[in-house]
């Protein structure tokens, strides 16, 4: 801090006496005003988020190479069909794990051609056209009057009462990491004919001869079968 000391001279006794001024700050160092955004997890370290995510998106890390939301109203509309198509892959990643481990369905990618077998093709078009076109234009209908996402006439959907800050954030970590994790199951049934825990298991069973460098050498093989 640097001070500035007056002499002043006293009216009436005739002395100098000696004020001390105010203190005149320094400006602040230029690390000190950047530590606030420097501290902020990155999705990659020393990466620099773009201005329009700010951080106050659950999940935010600052990772839009493409600059798909700079539009603020795409933005909200990204946001809610990102934690929509997550909730689906949490779905679809629970029920192929449960399902292949009980030995319900060992190879979920046949599932739903065996089931269709025995059902008319065109009825249940028809059926899925109506319900879920019916639910989704309530989707859309509650997200341009609330901007949240829902269903029926609840936007957002919360029926257990467990939205918050923390869970928002947990769930849209889930949802990316089932939205992987389904992407991965799916080459393993093109490359392997496989199931995910056939797979693991086959790999720790042999992890030399069984691994994702193999596996893609027998890929025209597999494909021919």
């Amino acid at each position: 801090m640097a001070s500035v000391a007056n002499m002043q001279k006293c009216a009436f006794a005739g002395r100098s006496l000696v004020t001390r001024g105010t203190a005149v700050p320094r400006a602040p160092a230029r690390g000190l005003r950047v530590a606030a955004a420097s501290d902020r997890q990155m999705w990659l370290t020393g990466a620099e988020a773009p201005k329009h995510l700010d951080g106050s998106l659950p999940g935010d890390f600052g990772f839009d190479p493409l600059g798909l939301g700079t539009d603020p109203d795409r933005l909200k509309w990204y946001v809610e069909a990102e934690k929509t198509n997550g909730r689906w892959a949490m779905m679809a990643v629970a029920g192929i794990l449960f399902t292949e481990a009980t030995g319900f369905a060992p190879k979920w990618f046949n599932v739903g051609y065996e089931a269709g077998q025995d059902y008319p093709l065109p009825a249940l078009i028809a059926i899925e056209a109506v319900v879920m076109g019916y639910i989704e234009t309530k989707r859309l209908q509650g997200f341009k009057q609330t901007g949240k996402s829902g269903f029926l006439n609840a936007h957002p959907f919360d029926p257990a009462g467990m939205n918050s800050d923390s869970m928002a954030l947990k769930e849209i970590k889930n949802g990316r990491l089932a939205m992987i994790a389904f992407v991965g199951f799916s080459v393993q049934a093109l490359v392997t004919r496989e199931g995910p825990l056939a797979n693991l298991g086959a790999h720790m069973s042999d992890p030399f001869n069984v691994n994702i460098t193999t596996s893609i050498l027998k890929l025209p093989e597999t494909l021919s079968q």
